[in-house]
């Protein structure tokens, strides 16, 4: 028995190791930039094959898509719902999930300190590069949401709220699998990401809704920003902008999988049901806002 376990110990960690080499030890920049390219083929037979292996090798659900054949691979990739897929928790004192995915780490942020992985710390100032967000959000409150391949790929606000600046970070393309996620110190802070200033409705607490893209990702569409925003773009960094969203309303979309984190300040908690590991669907619960907050607003 115990020569089992050890055999399928190394069996997974060779596994893990080829995993590991095979979506990172390569050109990810050049991988990145032709998926990209290809993925919009809308020739029928490529567009029919490519997804064809996609569905081989992931759980692809299409049943719950608005339209039931795609111009391409990408139109697939970045499918919207049919209306009413995803109901959006009425609870005022209730911050959905913006996206559908699996719950990574999450949880109370140790002072400035959050994780990736255990054993794989990273900083607030690592992840959003500004000392001012760094004194807002110490002690507060996150949640990392990974999006896989073959989910549904848009992603919503949390709450009711407005934005009014985006900061974009040029980066690298690391996958954000929990292989890497193991391998790669600060495997987030490398990546190309767009960290979205949210002002709660309510409240008028900020929120931040970090958008990490990854390989064959590295391409953020956002409704209220008028470039798109990847690997060639140049800037600005910071971009401004004036949008309101009610709960739920769809804010932008990734090309391909990637991870969606959301970070709070100190009162707001985790839903009992936000745990590592747990699999989210955009609208379901995801923190509570604190009730003084809400009784500030009505009061």
């Amino acid at each position: 028995m115990l020569m089992t376990l050890r055999t399928l110990f190394h069996q997974m960690m060779r596994q893990e190791r080829l995993n590991f080499l095979l979506t990172n030890r390569i050109p990810r920049r050049w991988l990145t930039l032709f998926m990209g390219w290809f993925s919009k083929i809308e020739h029928p037979v490529i567009r029919d094959l490519s997804i064809a292996i996609w569905r081989r090798f992931a759980d692809l659900r299409l049943d719950e898509a608005k339209k039931s054949s795609f111009t391409s691979m990408h139109d697939c990739f970045t499918r919207e719902l049919k209306a009413g897929a995803r109901p959006i928790d009425p609870d005022p004192l209730s911050l959905v999930s913006p996206c559908d995915g699996i719950v990574g780490s999450c949880g109370q942020i140790d002072g400035v300190r959050l994780f990736q992985a255990k054993g794989f710390p990273y900083t607030l100032l690592d992840l959003v590069g500004d000392p001012e967000l760094v004194a807002r959000y110490r002690n507060g409150c996150y949640a990392t949401i990974r999006i896989t391949s073959s989910m549904y790929h848009r992603f919503h606000a949390p709450l009711d709220c407005r934005v009014r600046q985006v900061t974009y970070i040029s980066g690298d393309t690391w996958n954000v699998n929990p292989i890497a996620l193991k391998r790669v110190e600060k495997l987030f802070c490398k990546n190309e990401r767009a960290v979205v200033h949210v002002s709660h409705a309510a409240s008028q607490a900020e929120i931040l809704v970090v958008a990490v893209a990854a390989i064959l990702v590295a391409s953020i569409r956002l409704h209220f920003v008028d470039a798109l925003l990847h690997l060639r773009y140049r800037g600005p960094n910071l971009i401004p902008c004036d949008a309101y969203f009610n709960k739920g309303d769809e804010m932008g979309w990734f090309q391909h999988g990637s991870t969606i984190m959301v970070l709070a300040p100190r009162g707001y908690g985790l839903h009992e049901c936000v745990i590592d590991g747990a699999t989210i669907r955009m609208g379901e619960p995801l923190m509570q806002v604190p009730s003084s907050a809400h009784e500030k607003f009505n009061g």
